[in-house]
């Protein structure tokens, strides 16, 4: 697939200065047309703020470190016109649990997915973790770093590194815990994650980005049209409760077959236990990329505009989520209601209940070793 060279959009570069209510501050204005001003605030005694990346091939993208999210994501279309791809809001307020229990764009630490029942045992030692998702422990807990502060520094227009020192037992997982998220763009129309993270205990840690994507910039429409391609011979199935259940099993001849380009709704009404199960897709998917990050592993194609998301991982696998809890009671940036299925979540990630499954790839990290992931998302035109 030939990647369109995309001119620098000369609006996404400048910067506009506009009032902020009764503040004296300048707020920095960008091509989302999101107020910095309006994610000024402080946390836990911690102050949030809103910062923009930009690429020199036009992309654009703002990041809270509250939560380590990203707000919002500016692609270039077929026609060259900017549109924001992913959920978000517009204000840091949003974003507070006690408005919006949400995992929009979200950085998630410090383990990603579920943890059966919060139970786990390392070394020997029985740990018990708080549970917040149908009796399991889901994406790091209930106070898990999407809704905590990280640490920010911007180096440069177009990087971001966020840090997180994580105290023992934040969450009820063991080890002090000192973890950095890197946001890159790169030529090329590229969102470049890196995560790592080092702790003075055996812990388990599974880190991966929880953006909602609707390439068709208008989330008045669902994702259900996008055609979705996944790298993967097996998935892992779940039960009633999306636990795993251990097994691996193979996508061919199910509505879990995504080996080539298909669209997310074609099947996913399907008479199929596993989609009632997910309430829709809900899963993981075993890619047959094997870490390799030179290989896609997943793309996400909106015929209506022409974008394209090729997903790139050194995670052995990606969960998709196809915003089947959406219910037209959360409102998002502009005044959008965020109906069901107007957006899909694509998690890079070690398979859920890793810790509870000892044949799956391991998600232990030792004293002295150092856990890193990678993905990288390309954006194109077609």
């Amino acid at each position: 697939m030939k990647h369109h060279v995309l001119a620098l959009i000369a609006a996404s570069a400048a910067m506009t200065v506009a009032s902020c209510g009764s503040s004296s501050k300048e707020c920095a204005g960008n091509a989302s047309g999101i107020s910095s001003c309006k994610f000024d605030d402080t946390r836990d005694g911690k102050p949030t703020a809103l910062y923009t990346l930009r690429s020199s091939s036009g992309l654009e993208a703002d990041i809270t470190n509250y939560g380590g999210r990203i707000v919002s994501l500016m692609v270039p279309d077929r026609d060259g016109k900017m549109l924001d791809v992913v959920l978000g809001f517009d204000s840091i307020a949003a974003y507070y649990p006690e408005n919006n229990k949400t995992d929009f764009g979200a950085a998630i630490g410090r383990y990603g997915n579920r943890i059966d029942h919060g139970r786990l045992v390392i070394d020997g030692d029985s740990i018990q973790l708080p549970v917040n998702n149908f009796g399991h422990s889901l994406h790091g807990g209930p106070n898990g770093w999407q809704y905590q502060v990280y640490a920010a520094e911007q180096p440069n227009d177009s990087t971001l590194v966020l840090t997180m020192d994580s105290p023992d037992g934040d969450n009820g997982f063991p080890g002090n815990i000192h973890a950095t998220v890197t946001y890159t763009l790169l030529p090329g129309n590229k969102v470049d994650i890196a995560y790592s993270a080092t702790t003075d205990k055996p812990t388990v840690i599974n880190l991966t980005n929880h953006s909602y994507f609707n390439l068709s910039g208008d989330p008045a429409n669902t994702v259900l049209d996008h055609d979705l391609t996944v790298n993967a011979s097996g998935y892992t199935p779940i039960d009633s409760t999306y636990m795993t259940t251990g097994e691996i099993l193979p996508v061919e001849g199910t509505p879990m077959d995504f080996r080539q380009p298909k669209a997310i709704g074609r099947d996913i009404a399907a008479d199929n236990e596993q989609l009632k199960n997910g309430n829709g897709y809900d899963h993981n998917w075993v890619l047959d990329t094997n870490g390799d990050i030179s290989k896609v592993a997943a793309t996400l194609a909106a015929p209506s505009t022409g974008i394209g998301m090729n997903i790139y991982t050194s995670e052995p696998g990606i969960q998709v989520y196809s915003g089947n809890f959406l219910d037209g009671t959360v409102t998002g940036k502009g005044g959008k209601v965020y109906n069901q299925r107007t957006g899909i979540a694509m998690e890079t990630q070690h398979y859920p209940d890793s810790p509870n499954k000892p044949q799956w790839p391991s998600t232990l990290v030792r004293p002295g070793e150092t856990y890193t992931s990678h993905t990288i998302l390309e954006f194109y035109n077609f």
